[in-house]
């Protein structure tokens, strides 16, 4: 791709409305245009990173056996009358009426919709459980929306619901989810902490969010530093594993601040391993049993003619969100440097040659290694401009593609001149450049 085709409208400057540093790059760097207050159309750059988070979220919640539908964004109010939330939900849920003047609302979430979905399809037990998630648009009137998409009223969302016979099936059902936000996370190069928490207009009696250290985050958390080493590799799918796994990381005191005890922490936390601080809530997952199936009837048949509810969860990621908590994680503000995770980033390297107008050549050596990167599906932005070298470093630093090739005055022969961002530079084939970038997607 040239940049000179691309349509990345890059900013010189800060832009003074923003305040956290996503915000500021997401709108310098064009991947985000404000519409109205809290509502953002997503340019190229930035729908590319979201689509490619989406995929991770939608590849691990596949590998635990969850299907995917996809559900409207606007729900009839009947259902959310049933389950007793409609008037209960607050300001936050976008009340409508069309031409019949029937009661609609903007879906904030779909609990209410999904079990609306199962209780007209599942009769029986022996169809259990079932792990039913879509990736869809939301709408949440924020009082203040604020610091860019991570504080906005529409976002793009992964929502996730398991469906079980029992209070321990529904456990399994949990932990599954569980396991697959620590693995997607990892996959997005986050160290993402799970910490009790409220379980909020959800409802319920076990909730965890998933928080991202951060000093521009919301929610301000309690944890003992050990939670840290916990590792989860290798964990199967199986109840034993899984719920081994859980209490692992719950050892450890871990809560974000609705939930916090100052005598707890400091009675179970040595001093020198608290740690109170802030982060971003990238995730959050809740149990809470019967509360939607009971008043909406959404129960099966078990052996002997008995029925009973199904006992419920449901299972959130803020796909959009994601895109700002990396940049909160990654970007450089002094330096200006945004370096992307390779398994999201808009292109796996940019490719910088040195131009003048009487002398093309170290274009066409950029279109030549291009298409040599093509045939290794390694995708790449060349910097076809006649701006001067340092314009172009700065500007690729602030797009944040992982890898970068200079052609210019080292790049003789058949060797280029190739760096990983943030690190020096160095003189190698074109050969070891895609052997590098090629092990390193593998990874991801």
């Amino acid at each position: 791709m040239l940049i000179s085709k691309s349509f990345i409208p890059i900013l010189k400057n800060n832009p003074s409305e923003a305040k956290i540093k996503s915000h500021q790059l997401m709108l310098r760097v064009g991947m985000i245009k404000q519409s109205s207050a809290g509502i953002y159309s997503w340019l190229p750059l930035g729908f590319k990173v979201m689509k490619k988070i989406e995929q991770i979220v939608r590849e691990e919640q596949n590998k635990i056996g969850a299907q995917e539908i996809l559900m409207p964004t606007i729900q009839s109010s009947e259902i959310w009358k049933e389950s007793g939330r409609y008037e209960d939900y607050g300001e936050e849920m976008l009340r409508i009426k069309d031409r019949q003047d029937r009661e609609m609302l903007y879906g904030p979430t779909n609990e209410e919709l999904v079990t609306d979905i199962f209780r007209s399809s599942i009769k029986s037990y022996k169809s259990l459980p079932q792990l039913l998630y879509h990736i869809q648009w939301k709408f949440r009137d924020e009082i203040r929306p604020r610091f860019g998409i991570m504080r906005c009223r529409e976002f793009y969302m992964k929502d996730a619901y398991s469906f079980d016979v029992s209070d321990e099936e529904a456990l399994f059902s949990y932990n599954k989810f569980f396991i697959s936000y620590l693995k997607t996370f990892k996959r997005l190069d986050l160290t993402a902490i799970p910490m009790a928490a409220d379980t909020g207009p959800i409802g319920g009696n076990l909730s965890h969010e998933f928080i991202i250290l951060a000093e521009t985050g919301e929610s301000k958390i309690f944890t003992d530093k050990r939670i840290f080493d916990v590792e989860s590799e290798g964990t199967e799918l199986n109840k034993n594993s899984l719920n081994d796994l859980r209490k692992k990381f719950e050892q450890f005191y871990s809560v974000t601040d609705e939930k916090f005890n100052k005598e707890e922490f400091e009675t179970k936390v040595n001093e020198k391993n608290r740690l109170i601080t802030k982060g971003i809530e990238v995730g959050h997952i809740f149990y809470f049993g019967d509360k939607y199936s009971k008043p909406m009837g959404g129960s099966v048949d078990l052996p002997e003619g008995k029925k009973d509810f199904v006992k419920m969860g449901s299972y959130g990621i803020g796909v959009s969100r994601l895109v700002g908590a990396i940049i909160e994680a990654k970007y450089d503000e002094k330096d200006e440097v945004m370096k992307w995770p390779i398994s999201v980033a808009p292109y796996d390297v940019s490719i910088i040659p040195m131009i003048n107008k009487n002398d093309i050549s170290a274009l066409d050596k950029a279109n030549r290694i291009n298409l040599e990167l093509e045939k290794n599906n390694i995708e790449a932005i060349i910097d076809d401009t006649d701006e001067n070298f340092s314009s172009k470093i700065k500007k690729m630093n602030l797009i944040g593609a992982p890898y970068q090739i200079i052609i210019g005055k080292q790049s003789k022969d058949d060797h280029i001149e190739f760096k990983e961002v943030g690190k020096d530079s160095k003189k190698i084939k074109l050969s070891e450049v895609i052997k590098i970038i090629k092990e390193q997607k593998a990874k991801y």
